[in-house]
């Protein structure tokens, strides 16, 4: 066992996260997200929620200040929530700034979203329940 590593962070991930370098994504998918099909790495974490994941993840991973909006979150269709925002996505900014003061998000449409998260170096397959609760991140350097 290791000290101060998040129990919710396996051997897999944590070698993932590691191999990473500044610039790569990394996809933290909630329970409807193909994650398998659309991942060229998929690391899954069922039974666990997007937010208590990434906030194992950014006490680890730092997110990428070199870019304007380091984490990118899928549009979601008008009228579905108030403001045309998901509830989640507070505690997934709570969760950036906890690391990077100045995290905003990268607003994609459906598709591109998708797009992007094929390029990703990993999706990380959570089990959150709630809707358009996927989310990208972009790593940075460790300084």
């Amino acid at each position: 066992m290791l000290k101060g590593i998040s129990p919710l962070l396996s051997p897999e991930l944590l070698k993932i996260l590691n191999e990473m370098g500044h610039g790569d994504e990394l996809v933290i998918a909630d329970g409807n997200f193909p994650g398998a099909s659309v991942g060229q790495r998929c690391v899954r974490l069922d039974g666990h929620s997007g937010v208590e994941i990434m906030k194992a993840i950014v006490a680890l991973f730092p997110l990428d200040d070199f870019v304007e909006k380091p984490i990118a979150v899928m549009e979601v269709p008008a009228g579905m929530f108030p403001g045309d925002k998901a509830p989640i996505w507070e505690d997934y900014l709570a969760a950036a700034k906890t690391d990077l003061p100045t995290a905003a998000f990268d607003f994609m449409e459906h598709e591109a979203f998708i797009d992007r998260a094929r390029k990703a170096y990993c999706v990380v397959q959570s089990g959150e329940s709630a809707l358009y609760a996927n989310i990208i991140l972009r790593k940075g350097v460790v300084r």
